[in-house]
């Protein structure tokens, strides 16, 4: 019995391993552009964390050495509606995002007095990059 009950958990831990997002992980805003043109910007961390099947999305720049979250959201991957919150916790819009292939994901955010922004997020075959696309806007990520 010990040994079926061991055996079963394994195969758990096993198929959670296999599904994890390629896009989970801490990244850094490495590069910018806008509209074709590399751009300024200010540092920018990106921390998705992978909780079943859901991902949590923290937004946070450094000030002094310590990092403060600036926007976060948490979403399932089959385009159910997440809210988009401040550093405050106040409601800032909604996001949906959608998997379309292996690390490529769709992203449609939505808020007040704000135009619609569809997108795409995708993670390199190696990893180490996340690219964000939206509106002429592509922010390169290089993975911490």
């Amino acid at each position: 019995m010990r040994v079926l009950t061991l055996a079963i958990c394994l195969m758990l831990a096993i198929g959670d391993a296999r599904a994890a997002e390629p896009i989970a992980g801490t990244w850094r805003l490495e590069r910018q552009e806008l509209n074709g043109e590399k751009s300024n910007f200010d540092p920018l961390t990106l921390r998705i964390a992978q909780s079943g099947d859901k991902l949590a999305f923290a937004f946070s720049v450094p000030i002094n050495n310590v990092h403060y979250l600036s926007m976060s959201y948490s979403v399932r991957l089959d385009g159910t509606e997440g809210d988009v919150k401040n550093g405050q916790g106040e409601k800032l819009g909604t996001i949906k995002i959608t998997k379309t292939g292996g690390g490529r994901y769709k992203f449609t955010l939505t808020g007040t007095n704000r135009p619609q922004t569809s997108g795409t997020l995708s993670v390199s075959p190696d990893g180490k990059h996340l690219t964000s696309e939206s509106n002429g806007l592509i922010q390169v990520f290089a993975r911490a």
